[in-house]
Parts: structure tokens; sequence; C-alpha cells
């Protein structure tokens, strides 16, 4: 397969402007900028700049219990953000909501955006409609499963472990290229999914079962032997670990998401994968779960990762209606997911990277068979912009060189 540059965009802003509070960088200099645009771009890197300091400081007084101070600051930004408006307005805007719930939590308020049971039926929609909308989900799927179907190549038992499964497109998709192929013995493998999950509301126990029904359907379908098991993270307490299978191949998926809402599971975690010794792990890592760094650092850098995300929906010019239910029922939830999970385990750990490493996993590199499939997935995509870079020896999917979404895979 031909490879093609992507074409990027010469008048870029400056970005160097990493979105961190004054005390961490300088701000640009307005000297340095030549004409009107240059002035008004530093306008407005200025006010960005502005909403940043003030969420950075109202996080920090959250985290130290100056709830008052912390509620008169997102007061004031209540008059500066909505939900419509330029990308790094509405994600600050989504940011300054989680904060103002965390204020609320103790009068038993709930998260606002997805507890609702008719909530999954509109999740599940804004879901599909971001899957087709944006390449960060194929991109994600197809780089994981190149690696896994590379790694258990001619096996006639494959066995997925999954610590986030969501609602299971990545292993329908992986399903597709199964049937296609034969295993050990002519006819395609079989496969087993073990989804693991940890302290499930129903409206989690709801998405899981219709997870769970549709992989069953499609499986019989497409005619492959399909077993499907859920199981509590609580059950790796017990230390007594059934090893899988010899006749079975191991694959495991580790997103980094997973293992920064659950931290105080992770060396169990970490521990009990190398027991299971897989062909192969992947990991997606999405950019804004960073637990490396302090509660006010996480949540501004994840503001970042999210700003660039809604920049690149923005820039696929889709329709006003479905971005708005994409912002409502998905990224809305997954930043007050992102804000309250840490808010709940503050401590700082190892960039999960190094976690990996330290822990005895060894990074593997992607095929170029999966390089080029990353490629046509951006290359579909109808607007230009996105670009896939290789760095170190993951395979990360980037909006005008902003990084979007990182794939990994791993041995141990």
């Amino acid at each position: 397969m031909s490879q093609q540059h992507m074409q990027h965009q010469t008048h870029q802003l400056p970005h160097q402007l990493q979105l961190l509070p004054n005390h961490y960088q300088q701000k640009p200099k307005t000297t340095d900028c030549g004409g009107g645009g240059g002035a008004a771009v530093v306008d407005e890197l200025g006010q960005q700049q502005a909403v940043v300091d003030q969420l950075y400081k109202a996080a920090e007084l959250v985290q130290t219990g100056n709830l008052v101070l912390a509620q008169g600051i997102l007061a004031r930004l209540n008059h500066h953000l909505s939900p419509i408006g330029k990308p790094f307005h509405r994600a600050a805007f989504y940011f300054k909501e989680s904060l103002q719930l965390l204020l609320h939590q103790n009068n038993n308020n709930n998260s606002s955006s997805s507890s609702s049971p008719f909530a999954l039926v509109f999740k599940i929609g804004a879901y599909k409609s971001f899957s087709e909308i944006s390449p960060l989900v194929q991109f994600s799927n197809f780089t994981c499963n190149q690696a896994i179907l590379e790694n258990l190549e001619g096996s006639n038992r494959i066995h997925i472990v999954d610590f986030d499964i969501g609602y299971g497109g990545q292993w329908a998709s992986l399903m597709q290229e199964l049937a296609l192929r034969g295993g050990g013995g002519g006819g395609p493998p079989s496969l087993k999914i073990t989804a693991f999950a940890s302290h499930l509301t129903p409206h989690d126990q709801l998405e899981l079962s219709l997870t769970q029904e549709n992989l069953i359907q499609f499986a019989s379908e497409i005619n492959i032997s399909f077993e499907f098991e859920v199981v509590s993270i609580d059950s790796l307490n017990s230390g007594s670990w059934a090893r899988s299978n010899d006749n079975e191949a191991v694959a495991v998926n580790l997103p980094v998401g997973f293992l920064t809402n659950c931290q105080m599971w992770v060396p169990l975690i970490l521990r009990f994968v190398k027991h299971l010794s897989p062909r192969i792990v992947v990991s997606v890592d999405r950019g804004c779960d960073r637990t490396d760094l302090p509660f006010a650092n996480h949540v501004i850098h994840a503001l970042q990762s999210y700003s660039n995300m809604l920049e690149s929906l923005d820039a696929v010019n889709v329709n006003i209606d479905a971005l708005q239910k994409i912002e409502r029922f998905l990224i809305h939830p997954g930043i007050e997911k992102i804000v309250t999970g840490r808010f709940g385990s503050q401590e700082k750990t190892q960039h999960w990277r190094a976690l990996f490493l330290s822990s005895g996993f060894s990074p593997v590199a992607f095929s170029n068979f999966a390089e080029s499939q990353a490629e046509c997935v951006v290359k579909r995509t109808p607007v230009r912009g996105f670009q896939v870079e290789k760095r170190q020896s993951a395979l990360v999917l980037c909006w005008q060189r902003k990084e979007l979404v990182s794939a990994s895979a791993w041995r141990c």
C-alpha cells in the first residue's frame, strides 16, 4: 500500500502554549506577532490562559477543601463559559461543571449526565455517531486488533481478557476477521471473552448485559463459537488465580483509562496479567489519564486533550445536532468520570508507561501492515489534518500534530 503524507495547514496557531497555569510557563509576547491577526491570536490565547488559571485554582481549592472559594471562582466562570462556542471553551465548560459536581457530591447529587435508564439509548447513539465521524475509535480498534491477530495467528482457541469492554465493538470487528481466517483445524477459531468489571451501577449492568447479548447474537450470525464471561475485579483479591487453558492463546486489553479509574487495583491487575502469560497485551491511551500529575495539573492536562478532540470534531463539519448529542451523552460524562474518579484517588503514581516497564512489560513494535491500516483509517476521514505518527513503539493518532490517542502493544 502506498504511503501518502498527510498535508497539514500552514496557518496553525502557535501551539507552544500548552495551557498550563501561569506559574508553569511564560505567556507569548505580543510583540512577536505582526499584524492584526497576530494580535487577535494573542488576545484569544490570553483569554484561554485566564480560564486555565481559574480552573487550575478552583481545582486546587476543591482538593484542599476550600469549597466556598472554589464556588466563587466557578460562579465567575459561569459568565464566560457555555456548551456553545469554540472547542476550548466548550471543553472548559464541561470541566467547570465537573468541578462543580464535586462541590455537591456530599448532598447526594450523582452524575448529571448518565444516570437515567433512558440515557443508555442516547449514549449508544452518541457513541455510534462519534465512531462514524471521528477516526479515533476505528484507529484504536483496528490497530489493537491487528496486533492481536498477528500474535494469535493459527490458534484454534482464542481468549480475550478485557478490562474495559464498553459496547464490545472492538470484538465484533475481531470476530469478522476471525470468521475469514482458519484456525489450526481449518475452520475459524473459537473465541472466549472475559470481561472484568468493577463496582457496577444498575446502569453499568444494563450496558454490560446489552453488550453481552449483542456479541452473542453477532457470533451466532457469523458462525463463531463464542463464550462470554463477566468477572468482578474483586475476585482478584482471592489470590487463587486459575491458569488459562494451555490450549488457549490469550490476549489482554488493558486501556490506560481503566488503570486510572482503579488505581488501588493496579499492582494486583499487573501481577494477574503476567500470571496469564498472554501472547500480547494491547493498551490505548487517550492522553487525558495522567495520575502521575497532581490533581489540578491532571485537570488542566485533560482539558487540553478534550479541547484537541473537540477541535478535530468541529473540523469534520458534523451536523450540529449530532455534535451536541456526542458532547452531552459521551464527552461530558467522560470528563465527569475523569475528574470525580481522580478526586477520589488523589495520590500520584508512576506514569503508566514507566509502570508497565517496571512491572516487567516489554514494548512490541506494530507491524508495517498495522501502520498501513492506521494510515488507511485516516485517509478515509473526509478532512485533512489527522496524522498517524510513530512514537517509540506506539502508534499515535494526531490532529494538527496534537495527540488524540495512542495504541501500544506489550509482552510480559
